[in-house]
This record gives C-alpha cells, structure tokens and sequence, in this order.
C-alpha cells in the first residue's frame, strides 16, 4: 500500500529509520515524517499522540465492555471449570497474536490495519465495522432498560447510530483516550454494582420469587457442539478488538513500548472476565442473566445500564474511528490532504464515518438482539481478524525467505506451533459460523429486523 516506490531515496531511508521508532523528525520537532501518515507538522492534527497509558486504555476499551456482560452465561452453558479454561486457552492464543503486530508493525512501518498487512503477504474492516454494531445494540438495550422500553428500538438505534458517528468524527486516537478511560471506569462500576448486588441479594431476579430455588452451578456441564462454540464464540469476541491494535500502535508515540501495553491490557481483561464471571455465575447460576446487567433485578438493572452508557459510548467511539480511519489513510496516502486541514480532508474524514457507520447500523438493525450479534461476529468475523492473519505474519517475516540452512529446529518449533494456532483459528471460524447461524435463525423468530420490541426484558420484568 506504502510500497517505497512511493518515495523519494531520501524518503524511504527515513522509513528505515521507523524500524525502530515509526515516526522520525526531519527538520526538527515541529515537522515529522510518519510511514502511514507522511508529513505531520502543527498545521494539521497530531496522529502520533497515543502514550504507552493512553494504548493501555484504548486496547482495553476496544475489548472489554460488551464481553464481559456474556461471560457468566458461558459458565452457565459449559461448566465453570471448562469456562476458565477457554478463557485462559484464548487469551493465551490472542496475547500470542496480539504481540505479532508489534515486531511487524516495526519491519513494516507503511502498516496500518489488516488490509495492509495482507498486502505485504502477498496478497477488513469488516469485523470493526461489525462491532460497531454492537455497540448500538448494547446501546439500545441500555436505553430500552433505563426507560423501561418508552421508544421504539429501532428510534434508540438510530440514536445510537448519530452519537457514534458525532464522536467517532474526531480525528485523532490522542484525542479519543478520554473517552476510552470515562468508559473504562464506568463499566468497571457498573458491573461492580451488579457484583455486589448479586452477592448481598436474597436470589436473583429471574429465579422464583418465593420459596426454595436451585442455582444449579455445574463444575462441568453437559452442553451440545452448537453450545460449546456458541460459548467459545462469546469469549473470543471479548477479546476479539485485536485488529484495532494495528491503529493504535500506528498512532504512538513511540510503538516499542506497545507489547507491553497491550500484554498488560490482557492480564487486566483476563482477570476480570475470571473474577467477575465466576462471582456472578456462583451467587446466580442458572438464572444469570445475558448481557450479565440484569441479573440484580429492575432497579439496580436500570442503575447499572445508566452507569455503563459512557462505556457503551466509548466502545461506540471506538469503533465508528478506527474503520474510517483506515478508509481515510487509504484514500488520501501520499496526499498532502491527508494530514491538513483542508476541505478535501474534512469532507473526505466525513463521508468515511459516515459510511463506516451506516453500515454498521444496518447490520445492528438487521441482528437487534444481544446473545446473537454477538455469536455472529465472534465466530464468522473475529477468527479471521484476530486470530488467523498473525500466524502468517510471523511465518512471512521470521521463516519464509529463510534459507535452508538457517531454518533451525527452533524455527521449525515455531513454524509448528504457528500452524496450530491458525488451524484453531479455522476451526472456529467454520464450527462457530454453524452454531451462530442456528442462534439467528432460533432468535429471529422472536425478533426480527428493525423491530420496534424491547431487546432488554423489561416490559415483561414489570
């Protein structure tokens, strides 16, 4: 995409430099050449703004949010015990992918999402696209609950779909960082609330309200293929924000700090999904609730979504960004437009969050219900962006011009186990892809597309 074709010699051996830090002064601290984003000077927004806090936070945010609210009923559909160990097989399998792009990310500076990786393979934003549906029916479902389903769902979409591309429009991952962190915050508390709720609580809210209930907490439980992968596919997407990675990386300010951020975010969320999955899971067994926010009843249902609606924003944000960002750089590359504020730029950043999200709301009209958009993405889109492109990008810049002699039994070991990794990946994307199919067509005999019912339970709560 970046090809040093491109480039003057000049201009490319300054992309040499980038090997070791992506974006280099050239004639001193007000002018900087950048591999994806060429000149980046004061005259125009400052894309290399991310410090190693600021991609802590976005890499979070980016994952955690939507994910966690299913992980309880993973417990609840395959056992405790084979619960934590998807969590802890995934995560281990997306820290390894996760950290591929670093290494990559400093041999192929010109990189700034999938797409472009591809291209130097030798060859989307689909799956951000995809969340970023998602997130408006994440959003919707908070609303329905908040105000007891006093709208139409297909209006609280709508709305959803405004505030995203409103918030998503602002131009720099740097400026975004706030929000990543007022969204952190507010879902670590609200799902805290609910933590708390459910374990001071009598029982929860959809167990019998009178006299003796079973939990029926299963250490192994005895589910069907379709509900096994339809669990993976729930834990995966909660890590499933991998492809964003090459953005936020792409916008640091010093991409060698970014393994570190990002395998601190994993712990974070590792922890977090066990911790708060298995509280949850043990004071509500069966009758936990998906996503997890109404399992403590109507109040503390309507407390918690007005807790988390900065999150559910963040996520929002999010991704209405970093599709269109994508789209932005590779229309403008190698245009002065790209970093100046000219109303080239403006009406060309614009029309690409418009686009981004409009197709976004259209799916999350066309799939309105939580369990299954979530099922869907998280097998037909996430193996393939965040789990099977890393194994090849670790094949292409550490095996495949090696020479015979230097493939030693190290390289093959890693060869191997690359491999492995990405037939895991293929086997979810198929087996999950099965599984989410039967949950929409189960789903969409109760809810169809662009409906008006409520997507949160609670009409027939009170």
């Amino acid at each position: 995409m970046f090809g040093k074709e491109k480039h003057s010699e000049k201009e490319y051996a300054y992309e040499q430099d980038v090997e070791i830090a992506p974006a280099v002064n050239r004639e001193g601290d007000d002018l900087v050449y950048d591999a994806v984003f060429g000149e980046i000077s004061d005259s125009g927004p400052n894309y290399r703004g991310v410090g190693p806090v600021g991609s802590w936070v976005l890499i979070t945010k980016a994952n955690i949010g939507l994910g966690i609210l299913g992980i309880p009923s993973v417990f609840m559909t395959v056992g405790l015990v084979p619960g934590i160990l998807i969590i802890l097989g995934l995560q281990s399998i997306i820290a390894y992918c996760g950290a591929q792009i670093g290494p990559f990310k400093q041999r192929h500076p010109e990189v700034y999402g999938i797409a472009d990786a591809a291209y130097i393979l030798g060859g989307r934003v689909v799956n951000m696209v995809m969340v970023f549906s998602t997130c408006i029916v994440s959003i919707s479902t908070a609303i329905n609950a908040i105000s007891v389903h006093a709208a139409c769902t297909a209006i609280w979409m709508v709305v959803a779909y405004v505030f995203g591309m409103m918030l998503g429009s602002i131009r720099t991952l740097g400026k975004i960082t706030w929000i990543g962190w007022a969204g952190l915050i507010s879902l670590v508390a609200s799902v805290l609330i609910v933590t708390i709720a459910v374990g001071v609580q009598d029982r929860p809210a959809a167990a019998p309200p009178t006299g003796p209930w079973d939990k029926d907490i299963k250490i192994f439980a005895s589910a069907t293929f379709q509900q096994v992968m339809g669990a993976i596919s729930t834990v995966l997407f909660s890590y499933g924000a991998v492809p964003c990675n090459f953005s936020i990386i792409s916008e640091m300010r010093d991409s060698r700090v970014y393994v570190k951020s990002m395998s601190y975010s994993i712990f974070f969320l590792t922890a977090a999904y066990l911790i708060i999955g298995c509280v949850v899971y043990h004071y509500c067994g069966q009758y936990v609730s998906s996503p997890a926010l109404g399992s403590a009843g109507p109040l503390l249902k309507k407390i918690s979504y007005g807790i988390a609606l900065p999150a559910l924003i963040a996520s929002l944000t999010l991704f209405a960004h970093i599709p269109a960002k994508h789209i932005f750089v590779r229309i403008l590359s190698g245009s002065p437009h790209l970093t100046s504020n000219t109303p080239t730029h403006w009406i060309t950043w614009e029309l690409c969050i418009f686009a981004g999200s409009t197709l976004g709301y259209i799916l999350a009209s066309a799939v309105p219900t939580f369990g299954a958009i979530i099922g869907l993405i998280g097998s037909v889109v996430v193996p393939l962006t965040a789990i099977c492109p890393y194994p090849v990008m670790w094949w292409h810049d550490n095996f495949r011009f090696k020479q015979s002699h230097e493939r030693t039994a190290k390289l093959w070991i890693g060869l191997a186990l690359n491999f492995l990794i990405f037939l895991i990946g293929l086997f979810i994307w198929v087996a999950g892809t099965y599984a989410a199919v039967k949950d929409i067509i189960a789903a969409s005999a109760t809810t169809g597309p662009w409906t008006c019912k409520d997507n949160s339970g609670s009409v027939q709560e009170d």
